[in-house]
């Protein structure tokens, strides 16, 4: 009798852990910036890169694959623009003005092709979700962003890997981007 309470104690541990493995967030930590209102999640095995002379708020990269990245850049919405991401224009315009101005700006010898643009909404807030094909002058990246306005800031939350490892790790960034999230 015991044998059999300690086998299925085994067995339901096992499918316990199993399942956890298994979600859509494992392996993944929480960035939370209460300060400023946004949080998201990012890979295990991911650090922290020093923004102080650079413009993102916070950046993160891969320690092995170094050009593998996230960061959140936050701007000022211009008065005349108006207050929400619909004031600035649909996904697909505010997805191709993103990927003018920054992405790929002239002369910055990189061309941005917007793969997709969707919007969808989240406790109150309009996020759109954007997927760029990058080409620079030795390699090709994916972009995935997400976009929102809280307070009268832009918040740009983008990934970016090379094309290489993308059919490996879009699923993973995938879940990274819609977990941006501003408040």
């Amino acid at each position: 009798m015991l044998k059999k309470i300690a086998a299925l104690l085994l067995v339901l541990v096992t499918v316990t852990l199993t399942s956890c493995a298994n979600l859509p967030t494992s392996g993944l930590k929480s960035f939370v910036d209460s300060y400023d209102g946004y949080e998201f999640l990012y890979p295990n095995g991911w650090v922290a890169i020093d923004t102080t002379n650079i413009k993102p708020d916070v950046a993160f990269r891969d320690l092995i694959e170094r050009t593998e990245n996230v960061s959140v850049i936050i701007s000022p919405v211009p008065e005349e623009t108006g207050k929400t991401l619909a004031d600035l224009g649909t996904p697909t315009e505010v997805g191709y003005a993103l990927s003018k101005n920054a992405i790929a700006p002239p002369n910055s010898n990189r061309t941005a092709e917007l793969v997709s643009a969707e919007q969808y909404d989240y406790k109150d807030k309009t996020y759109y979700t954007l997927e760029y094909s990058v080409q620079l002058a030795d390699r090709e990246r994916h972009n995935l962003a997400s976009v929102s306005i809280s307070r009268g800031q832009l918040f740009t939350f983008n990934i970016s890997t090379t094309e290489k490892r993308w059919q490996k790790t879009k699923d993973r960034l995938q879940t990274v981007v819609n977990s941006f999230h501003v408040y």
